[in-house]
């Protein structure tokens, strides 16, 4: 078994202490039925980023223990294992997409990075969670998906281009240390 690096380690605590922070802290929320429908915000920036830069495994430890940090901090209701699965899906799903379209080379365009955020985005948000919450909480897919699509429509570019910028600045700051089979973005399309 591959160890994991202390380099590694505190990267991935520095994006599960940002997650907690977007998350909690300098997001909106908005209830719909008694319980929170939409969190505005870019708290999934830091576990998609932790997916796509450092592996499906690293973006899923960053989701899931971001989740359950945020929840003893500040709890919404009773503990629920399917969004703390929702947020690990956050960091696997982007990393596999990645992984699946680079097909061995480091470098990647734009296009893999917006196909990696908008099937992240469009599975967890608008298929899941709903879903979880009608299973859950008795509130209907009509009710909660609309608003949602609306929400993603304007989050998938923003996260990509966000990604992007911050993917670009971290190639010239840990350039040294990433070495050759660090992913690298080009401002090519693919």
């Amino acid at each position: 078994m591959k160890k994991i690096a202390a380099q590694t380690l505190t990267r991935m605590a520095l994006l599960i202490a940002l997650n907690v922070i977007l998350a909690r802290v300098l997001s909106v929320r908005i209830p719909l039925g008694g319980v929170e429908g939409l969190r505005i915000g870019f708290s999934s920036v830091p576990v998609i980023f932790a997916g796509i830069f450092m592996g499906p495994l690293a973006g899923g430890i960053v989701g899931a223990i971001g989740d359950l940090i945020g929840f003893f901090i500040s709890p919404i209701g009773a503990y629920m294992p399917h969004f703390t699965l929702n947020a690990a899906l956050r960091g696997v799903i982007p990393g596999l997409v990645i992984l699946l379209l680079s097909r061995g080379r480091r470098q990647i365009g734009i296009f893999p990075l917006f196909l990696a955020v908008c099937s992240t985005l469009i599975i967890t948000d608008v298929f899941l969670l709903p879903f979880f919450f009608e299973t859950l909480f008795g509130l209907s897919r009509v009710v909660t998906v609309p608003p949602r699509i609306i929400q993603n429509a304007i989050s998938i570019p923003a996260y990509t281009v966000l990604l992007f910028t911050l993917g670009r600045a971290m190639e010239k700051v840990f350039a040294p240390g990433l070495g050759k089979e660090a992913l690298h973005l080009s401002g090519k399309i693919w």
